[in-house]
Parts: C-alpha cells; sequence; structure tokens
C-alpha cells in the first residue's frame, strides 16, 4: 500500500533524498536522523501556497490509517498505525496530493483517510477534539468516492459556515459499508450541528431516508 503514497512526497524532498544518498551513516543512526527529521519537519518549513496559487482559509492534512480487524485497538496503537501523508495550503496543493490518492471507494480491508486542519491529530483526545462529536453517514458500498470527493470539497471551500467549528473529516472503508463523518469542536453547540447536519445533507446529495447520527466523543470513548 505504502508505495501508493511514495508519489505523494512533496516536490522540496531533494534535501531528503541527500540525506539517502550518504551512505557513510549508518542505517540505525540514518533512520533516526530521517525519524527526527520528520518530526521536526513540521516545525521547521511552514506550509504555505505558491505564487499565484488560490489560499484556502486553514491549512490541512491528510492522514492514512488501516487496522487488522479483530485487533483492539488502544489509542496508543492507533496513533502508531495512522500515517501523515501531507500537508497542503491552497486549492492547488490539495488536487496535487488528491490526484494521487487512491479513491476510498477503492481501498480494501479496513482503511480510513483523514483529512483534518493542520494541527489538529484525528484523535478523540486531541485538545481541539476532547469536547467534540461527529456527524456519522453509513453509506452502501459504491458511494464512498463520490461522498467523500464532495464533503472535503465543501470542507475546503468553507461551505458549512460554523466558523471555526470544523475540525475534519474522515471515509471510513469497512467490508459491508463505509462510513463517513465530519468532526466538530463543540458537541454541546446544538445550533452549529444543527447546521453542519443540514450542510451535509444539501452537498452529499443524500437520499431522504439516510441515517445520519450524531455522536460525542466522549460516547465513543466509553
Amino acid at each position: 500500500m505504502n508505495n501508493k503514497f511514495d508519489a505523494l512526497k512533496d516536490d522540496d524532498s531533494g534535501d531528503h533524498d541527500q540525506n539517502e544518498e550518504n551512505s557513510t551513516q549508518k542505517d540505525g543512526e540514518k533512520e533516526k536522523t530521517e525519524r527526527d527529521k520528520s518530526q521536526s519537519s513540521s516545525k521547521r518549513k511552514a506550509v504555505v501556497p505558491g505564487p499565484a496559487e488560490h489560499p484556502l482559509q486553514y491549512n490541512y492534512t491528510f492522514w492514512y490509517s488501516r487496522r487488522t480487524p479483530g485487533r483492539p485497538t488502544s489509542s496508543q496503537s492507533y496513533e502508531q498505525n495512522i500515517k501523515q501523508i501531507g500537508t497542503f495550503a491552497s486549492v492547488e496543493q490539495f488536487w496535487r496530493f488528491y490526484s494521487h490518492m487512491v479513491r476510498p471507494g477503492d481501498l480494501t480491508g479496513h482503511s480510513d483517510f483523514h483529512l483534518f486542519k493542520e494541527g489538529i491529530k484525528p484523535m478523540w483526545e486531541d485538545d481541539a477534539n476532547k469536547n467534540g462529536g461527529k456527524w456519522i453517514i453509513r453509506l452502501r458500498k459504491g458511494l464512498a468516492s463520490r461522498c467523500w470527493e464532495n464533503l472535503i470539497l465543501a470542507m475546503l471551500g468553507e461551505q458549512f459556515m460554523v466558523g471555526e467549528e470544523i475540525c475534519g473529516a474522515v471515509v471510513s472503508v469497512r467490508f459491508q459499508e463505509d462510513i463517513i463523518s465530519i468532526w466538530n469542536k463543540t458537541a454541546s453547540d446544538q445550533a452549529t450541528t444543527a447546521r453542519i447536519r443540514d450542510t451535509l445533507r444539501r452537498v452529499l446529495n443524500l437520499p431522504p431516508n439516510t441515517i445520519m447520527e450524531y455522536k460525542t466523543h466522549t460516547d465513543s470513548i466509553n
């Protein structure tokens, strides 16, 4: 699976390649350097729109996770399973990532794509998420790719009109069905959650009998 994401290394990965060519470094040291580097790179280099690109209101980060069904997931193992694909700041940078990514309908097994505002981890425990919740929509097979695209374009285009409430969105591919969800900061704000629900219905063009469920993250944790 990982090789499909190799194309997503950003265009500035030249310095990364030079490290790999420096064969005098021992493998163990090299791995550590790469690891330290990936942890510090977000601090070191802010992602900004390129010249003449169309900036988004917020920077966003794509994540991918996959797990073996039947294994219990602790938040620790979940955090180890989740891989950051990359961060973008403009419409053009978004399409550069997205055009290389497998569509959710073509993912196999127990896989998830997450798209969250930069700095927010796609985990309940993150400060931005801990008092929040999510709208969950269960989809029959065959709808996930279209619904995911419509959902993230609406999110990037600020169509939800709820200020800074939106944290991110997830598409979860499962064996019998697919699930999409959108996460917001304040579960107790009913005006916000109602507006998100109505916008979801509109942008996803959902059949009238589609069941939508709102879950607070504290419920999910319990």
